[in-house]
């Protein structure tokens, strides 16, 4: 009984578990860490929608199990909202599903369509669900760098070309979490016809849809594409939009087929989310919007506080386009140690917590990411830390290598040993 399980040994150490545990240990010294490692959003969630909450709750009757697709009136919402924001027609019984979250639909989606030794092309760096959720239902993955540079149609059919089988399904993410790029209508014009062209299912993460900033444009859905339902599933969160990640709601949409399957196998596991959150759920969708804008600006404030007061620091953070996360190389002078030992050092001397790069996959490691979830003051007090850090850059750096025995490969001397 010493083997261990089939699907566990798929799964690498988890990286964020890392840092999570040396957060919970300067935590217990009575250090105060300003925590920027995770994508909680910390606003509390619009009046309107917990007093639905409360009101519904207060009903016997919605205290039994509720369905597993959801409550009617909420797929009619999401229906609604589609047909409102992205002017897609959707048939809320056939085409949506609710779900406990945009994770686990993508995990369940996995599961359905999935047969062991498939292979799905999945962008990296990205959300882990996103190639994780398939591994555990026995798929092979390709991954897709998302290097801002690179061109993502010539490595998705170089990814093609040298895969076998040939891959069922592509994944994508716009606005990405972690990356914060995001995509254009004509971008996903292009998609639809690869995926057509290669006979693929698309699945698409569309849970930072309200999340954007600088009054742009908002992000368009893939499904606003002709021919996309054909072949298109599309995930949404309530989670960021209002600010309601503890609420555990999403949504997929789509194709017939695929959401059938998803159906089918979500039958299986679970009776839906308690009815009083999906009433609540439908009021959110529903409006007043007043509250998305007030969140979308907070976030806003956010990101531009933390990118002027880093830069005073001396780290130069890229203002992201939209979603709640900012995508950083690491500083020039700890670039070498890779995202997991900078991350390390800087929640070590700075008690500022950040997510490494290389937990979104193996070309994220040159990259940290920060959420936008603590305050405007929380943040100016994080760069005043790591002004001192970046001040004591050398010292650190050399007491790392005196206390990890490693000879750290400074660039200077990269350099100067190839001259």
């Amino acid at each position: 009984m010493s083997e261990e399980f089939h699907r566990i040994k798929r799964l690498p150490p988890y990286v964020f578990e890392v840092v999570n545990k040396l957060k919970a240990e300067a935590r217990a010294q009575g250090r105060d860490i300003i925590d920027f490692g995770m994508g909680n959003p910390d606003m509390p969630t619009p009046p309107h929608i917990v007093e639905k909450l409360v009101e519904t709750v207060r009903d016997p009757r919605t205290h039994r199990y509720s369905s597993s697709r959801g409550i009617p009136g909420l797929r009619r919402a999401q229906a609604a909202y589609y047909k409102r924001r992205f002017g897609v027609t959707l048939d809320p019984e056939s085409q949506i599903i609710a779900t406990l979250g945009s994770k686990e639909g993508l995990a369940n989606l996995a599961q359905a369509i999935t047969a062991p030794g498939d292979v799905i092309l999945v962008p990296n760096p990205s959300y882990p669900i996103h190639a994780f959720g398939f591994i555990i239902s026995g798929a092979v993955i390709r991954n897709i760098p998302m290097d801002v540079e690179g061109d993502f149609f010539a490595s998705a059919e170089r990814a093609v070309r040298h895969s076998v089988p040939k891959p069922i399904a592509l994944v994508i993410n716009y606005p990405s979490n972690p990356t914060a790029q995001v995509a254009s209508l004509d971008f996903y014009k292009e998609v639809v016809a690869f995926c057509a062209r290669h006979d693929m299912y698309l699945i698409s993460d569309l849970a930072y849809a309200e999340i954007y900033f600088d009054d742009a444009t908002p992000p368009p859905s893939v499904l606003e594409v002709p021919g996309a339902m054909e072949r298109t599933v599309e995930f949404t969160s309530l989670s960021k939009t209002f600010s309601m990640p503890g609420w555990r709601m999403g949504f997929a949409v789509g194709n017939e087929k695929l959401i059938g399957a998803l159906g089918r196998v979500k039958s299986y596991l679970d009776y839906g989310a308690f009815t009083p959150v999906q009433v609540a759920a439908a009021a959110a969708l529903n409006g007043p919007w007043e509250c998305v804008e007030e969140i979308r600006k907070t976030y806003e404030t956010r990101r531009d506080v933390l990118v002027e007061s880093m830069s005073r620091a001396g780290w130069d953070i890229p203002a992201p386009p939209a979603t709640m996360f900012a995508w950083s190389p690491i500083p020039e002078k700890f670039a070498h140690l890779g995202s997991l030992a900078f991350t390390t050092l800087l929640l070590q001397h700075a008690d500022v917590a950040v997510a490494p790069g290389i937990g979104f996959g193996e070309y994220g490691d040159g990259h940290v990411r920060l959420g936008l979830v603590e305050n405007e003051q929380r943040i100016r007090q994080a760069a005043r830390s790591v002004k001192k850090f970046m001040q004591n850059a050398d010292r650190i750096l050399a007491d790392y290598e005196a206390e990890s025995g490693k000879v750290v490969d400074h660039p200077s001397a990269t350099r100067a040993g190839r001259s």
